[in-house]
């Protein structure tokens, strides 16, 4: 196996053209437990650890440029107000020393079904920027997933900076394992309000081959609050409403049953965790005095 250690972002997609089967390696939380169980032995390691742009983040006016190496513990500091999903999501990876050394760019790039950050990433519309030496493009995160494990990726791409519009209004995430800590999820909820549009958008992990959104669940809810006039009034969501919202994210789950749960349960518990969180975050919503003048 050997090592490439580009020192600029330049000689790191020079390699990636030269040597396309080179595994990127930044935070090395996923790539080096497949290595050192012997699933993966590829025939270069990619190291970006000397590319510090990669690291950097830029909060806009609309939106956060987050570099693929931002360490999630990063994520929880400096980026709550505006990626509170994503912060939410960052606080359930793993330990202290791997909050330290991953980041989203390698969970893009493994784009496990269990990945910590997917479902945020979805709730709150993400565009993944990846680049190679022929130029860069940007893939909506909905395109980004292609199957188990498989991302949209050319050979000779490399993940840049994540592009993700700032909250516009409140957002959860929830995960369920199998112990506090250290632990792949057993499925994963992520919910994001967006009142400026009037919609809401949603994030299902570990309980489909991709990560996926539940979009009939979106459009129920999207058209029960358009209907209701929820988003003016600030009323409080009918029981019945929450019920069939989470009903529908359940049936949006396509589980397995593994070691870690059934594929049961992880229906069930999809649809307790949408349920909840449509609970939480509307009562932020509503809390936050960003209702219409007939919620006054």
């Amino acid at each position: 196996m050997d090592f490439l250690r580009p020192a600029s972002w330049e000689e790191a997609l020079a390699a990636k053209a030269e040597h396309p089967t080179a595994v990127p390696i930044a935070g090395g939380t996923d790539v080096m437990v497949e290595i050192n169980f012997d699933h993966r032995r590829p025939e270069y390691l990619l190291d970006l650890n000397r590319i510090e742009l990669l690291r950097e983040w830029e909060v806009g006016e609309e939106n956060v440029r987050l570099g693929a190496s931002v360490p999630y513990t990063q994520i929880m500091e400096n980026l709550r107000a505006e990626l509170p999903g994503l912060a939410l999501a960052s606080h359930t990876v793993a330990s202290p020393q791997i909050r330290n050394r991953g980041g989203v760019g390698g969970n893009l790039g493994t784009a496990s079904p269990a990945g910590d950050a997917h479902p945020a990433l979805l709730a709150a519309g993400a565009e993944v920027e990846v680049e190679s030496v022929r130029g860069s493009r940007f893939i909506p995160i909905d395109e980004f997933y292609t199957g188990v494990k498989r991302n949209a990726l050319q050979p000779d791409e490399l993940i840049k900076t994540v592009h993700i519009k700032k909250a516009d209004g409140p957002q959860q995430y929830s995960k369920v394992g199998t112990r506090n800590a250290m632990v792949i999820a057993v499925c994963a909820f992520g919910l994001a309000l967006h009142p400026e549009t009037r919609t809401v958008r949603t994030g299902i992990g570990s309980a489909a081959p991709t990560p996926i959104r539940a979009k009939e669940a979106e459009a129920f809810l999207n058209a029960a609050l358009e209907e209701g006039g929820f988003w003016d009034n600030g009323k409080i969501i009918t029981p019945s409403v929450a019920k069939q919202f989470a009903d529908l994210v359940s049936a949006a789950a396509n589980p397995i049953d593994d070691v870690r749960g059934t594929a049961k349960y992880r229906r069930h518990a999809v649809g307790i965790m949408a349920r909840r969180q449509l609970g939480w975050t509307w009562e932020q919503y509503r809390g936050a005095g960003r209702t219409l003048e007939g919620a006054a």
